[in-house]
């Protein structure tokens, strides 16, 4: 029987939840709106099922890429509407056209992100553009089992913990499923996702406009763009935003983030999406401040896949995509502050996060000017 001693070890990707067979496990959020599951020992028949997919149990091999890409899509559309260079709709498109299924993150009714499916192409716009909250994963790995026991092509896309969830829940291979993760940096909480909407948003109007990744002043300034049928609720550069300086200082990230047991390719997907930070410096005639995407090619399967596609692309180097995205090896270091925003957060709600974001570029900035110094002498 699956039993959490500490936080860190639970990434929440409900492996556990979805391979019940008595269906006993809840999944449950904590007082920092994160998901854990809860065994209802009456029903429990100690059948072990939980903890052998648990990929934090059972954690994967080291595994690095076959190869690398710049790459955009040839759609301008597409690519502005995308974080950066609109890849996974080329993957997504191909998909669709072998009459297969997307599963992706998209916002709901509520503008909370969860794990849904599409058969159309015009169901994909959902799932572009980056969405910095965990994703509720819901029942999906039950529908890709289904999907791809009747034969069909799954393209599933999600965080390293969650596509490791995904392949140690399924317990073998298919020639039809593909599978694709992000560089992830962490994921923050619903619950602070939640309670910022509603301090921009007191009269609950109804959202029309929600964008994390708003590449109209440029792909390396992104802002954050949030509007009603009436109001600009917030629009901006994503540095100056609330919600994202929290999120960039790693106040609430869910504590598994902080030491991820699927770094380094561990997740075993199939391909790796990302920003190509840093694209100025390795191919300068490409820049063109409108989004590049880093791929990385993980495996047999995804080579064939990828090389089906009509994409703009130049290669790399695995040490050129690292250098700007150390997060695919790197687990977010934990901040001294999240235990104190935790401890201000329910009275004080998101203005805690301005005092502390202050405090933490006062002493960054002191840093810098000392350095400088150094530097001069």
């Amino acid at each position: 029987m699956l039993e959490i001693k500490n936080k860190k070890d639970c990434t929440g990707c409900h492996a556990c939840w979805a391979v019940c067979p008595r269906k006993c496990i809840q999944m449950k959020p904590d007082e920092e709106g994160f998901l854990y599951p809860e065994i209802q020992l009456d029903q429990c028949i100690d059948c072990g099922a939980c903890e052998k997919v648990c990929p934090v149990l059972h954690p994967a091999d080291t595994c690095y890429p076959l190869e690398v890409y710049a790459a955009r899509n040839r759609d301008e559309t597409v690519r502005m509407n995308s974080s950066s260079g609109g890849v996974f709709t080329a993957l997504a498109e191909e998909i669709i056209r072998r009459g297969g299924v997307v599963f992706g993150a998209s916002f709901n009714e509520d503008w909370q992100v969860v794990h849904s499916f599409t058969e159309q192409s015009e169901g994909l716009a959902a799932f572009r553009g980056a969405k910095y909250v965990q994703s509720m994963i819901g029942d999906a790995y039950l529908q890709v089992r289904r999907f791809l026991r009747q034969n069909r092509w799954v393209l599933f896309s999600g965080t390293p913990c969650q596509v490791a969830g995904l392949k140690h829940f399924l317990r073998r291979d298919y020639d039809r499923l593909l599978t694709v993760d992000v560089v992830c940096h962490g994921v923050p909480s619903p619950l602070v996702w939640q309670t910022y909407l509603d301090s921009i948003n007191p009269q609950k109007a109804r959202i029309t406009t929600l964008s994390m990744r708003d590449k109209r002043e440029g792909w390396k300034r992104y802002g954050m763009n949030i509007q009603t049928d009436n109001t600009i609720l917030y629009r901006g550069k994503a540095a100056s935003n609330l919600y994202s300086q929290g999120y960039l200082d790693n106040l609430y990230l869910r504590p598994s983030c902080y030491a991820c047991p699927a770094k380094k390719g561990r997740s075993h997907s199939d391909i790796t999406l990302g920003d190509f930070w840093g694209i100025e410096r390795v191919h300068p005639s490409i820049d063109d401040n409108r989004g590049t995407g880093l791929v990385l090619v993980n495996s047999p399967a995804g080579m064939n896949f990828y090389q089906s596609l009509s994409v703009f692309q130049k290669m790399a180097t695995y040490a050129q995509g690292l250098r700007g995205n150390p997060s695919l090896e790197c687990s977010t270091p934990l901040p001294k502050a999240r235990e104190e925003f935790w401890r201000r957060f329910p009275e004080e709600g998101m203005k805690c996060v301005s005092d502390i974001h202050k405090r933490n570029r006062t002493v960054w900035i002191r840093l810098q000017n000392r350095i400088y110094k150094m530097i001069r002498t």
